[in-house]
């Protein structure tokens, strides 16, 4: 992974994302399968963390610390992260294995594929944090 902390050619684009999981292994498990289809490599990992890269933008998974509070999208922070698919085949491969998996479901199943009124998956990762996959038109 390059270290530099940013660079003028990527200005305006996302650097990194870190996300704190209230299960690291269910959450690595989930991330590490949806990075990779998406075409990140997985960078380091360490006992409470995981990394992966694609370009400049990595995506950090590390273990909370213990609260009691469970993650709420609608409320102030984090609502979801959203990702370029490459294809509408790949959204739609994405969405065939999410409904496989026990980790996630298919959000909004009576709108999909069109729920925010273009072509995508809307899911969730093992700790209720919403993820788009989007389809270029």
């Amino acid at each position: 992974m390059n270290h530099d902390r940013s660079n003028f050619e990527h200005t305006g684009q996302l650097h990194h994302v870190e996300l704190c999981a209230s299960d690291l292994a269910a959450s690595v498990d989930f991330w590490a399968w949806l990075l990779t289809e998406l075409g990140y490599e997985q960078n380091n990992e360490w006992d409470g963390g995981r990394s992966w890269s694609n370009g400049p933008t990595y995506i950090v998974i590390k273990q909370a610390d213990v609260s009691d509070d469970p993650f709420d999208r609608q409320a102030p922070g984090l609502n979801h992260l959203a990702f370029h698919a490459d294809s509408r085949a790949q959204v739609d491969e994405l969405t065939a294995e999410i409904r496989e998996r026990a980790d996630s479901v298919v959000l909004y199943e009576d709108q999909h594929p069109y729920a925010g009124g273009y072509y995508a998956l809307y899911c969730e990762d093992p700790a209720g944090i919403k993820v788009e996959v989007v389809s270029p038109e």
